[in-house]
């Protein structure tokens, strides 16, 4: 395993990161805890949660991969060996059945409580803003909603202030965003610097070789304000291990769950792209899954990459593609597909 530290702290995490939102949906207990014992074999020792997990959202999943999480560090004693992160669930119409005050200070402080009840854990050593609480074009939403967003802009005060007492009591550790824009971002930097508040070291949001829209604005902030990437979705819900060519949909393919979401991977454009790096992949003698990952993984800008599998053989191969090195010329044929096929998906 490779490894580095989170942004302006000295946590050593994995260059992987294992992904968990299946457990509790789609994969049982016992098959969370196989994959938690494998991935820490394997030198994986920073997990990703969120209270909102299983996937897709709703009442009866709701908290259940944490309740996963919670039974294995009791089970195994293993609390100690991972870093742990997990995230509030952002304001929105699908989360109504967790609260509807958004990042209020108690919606804050009761989010955190529940997480360490379900987690069987005193603290979280990162924990994440999963979505911004006003209207952003995120998730592939393409229209800037602006009607709206004037009224909508979080108290960002008031947010780190609530996050500052709860590092203060050692329930968290450090604090990070997810799905937030280059101006949210900054807001937090700025709010944080004038008022001596936690700073905001992590950015988690959707990268792929599909989807690279990342590079457009918060690659930049990641870099010279050293927020690190942790990149989700880096095989495009299954759509970079090439199971979805022709238009064909495994039964049980992940993507099935999110079918908006995936619709933005599933198209024209994407699949052309898909092909011409499943030619790259195979003349150079590795899996696509490998090729994808691993240009991620070297990623100046990525602290590191998500990955989660239904499946054990899936898991291994993810985890597997750190040990990938691309050469000069693979980079360059990679570029070269992204020049002539931009971005496809929103």
């Amino acid at each position: 395993m490779k490894y580095t530290t989170l942004p302006n702290t000295d946590v050593k995490v994995s260059k992987i990161c294992l992904g968990t939102m299946t457990w509790g949906k789609q994969n049982t207990e016992a098959d969370g805890h196989e994959q938690m014992d494998y991935a820490l074999e394997q030198g994986v020792n920073f997990f990703d949660t969120a209270e909102l997990y299983a996937v897709p959202a709703s009442k009866d999943t709701y908290g259940k991969t944490e309740e996963i999480i919670g039974t294995w560090f009791k089970k195994t004693g293993n609390r100690d060996k991972v870093v742990l992160a997990s995230k509030i669930a952002g304001a929105g119409d699908y989360t109504a059945h967790i609260r509807t005050n958004g990042f209020a200070k108690e919606a804050i402080v009761e989010a955190v409580e529940g997480s360490l009840k379900r987690l069987q854990t005193d603290y979280i050593d990162l924990y994440q803003l999963h979505w911004p609480e006003r209207g952003v074009n995120c998730f592939g939403v393409r229209d800037y909603p602006y009607q709206t967003s004037a009224k909508e802009a979080e108290n960002h005060l008031e947010i780190l202030e609530a996050l500052g007492e709860l590092i203060k009591q050692g329930k968290i550790k450090h604090v990070g965003l997810s799905n937030e824009t280059p101006w949210g971002t900054m807001q937090y930097l700025q709010t944080a610097k004038e008022n001596g508040l936690p700073r905001m070291i992590t950015m988690q949001n959707s990268y792929s070789l599909i989807h690279r829209g990342y590079e457009v604005g918060m690659s930049e902030v990641s870099m010279r304000e050293n927020i690190g990437l942790l990149a989700y979705s880096p095989l495009a819900q299954g759509v970079l291990s090439g199971k979805y060519i022709g238009g064909k949909t495994p039964e049980g393919a992940r993507g099935t769950l999110f079918p908006n979401f995936i619709a933005r991977y599933k198209n024209p454009g994407s699949e052309e792209a898909v092909k011409k790096y499943l030619d790259i992949a195979n003349r150079h003698g590795i899996t696509l899954t490998e090729l994808s990952l691993a240009f991620i993984n070297q990623l100046p800008f990525v602290t590191s990459n998500i990955i989660g599998a239904t499946k054990m053989d899936q898991l291994k191969e993810n985890i597997g593609s750190i040990h990938i090195e691309l050469s000069e010329q693979i980079l360059r044929e990679i570029e070269e597909v992204h020049q002539l096929i931009p971005n496809p998906a929103p």
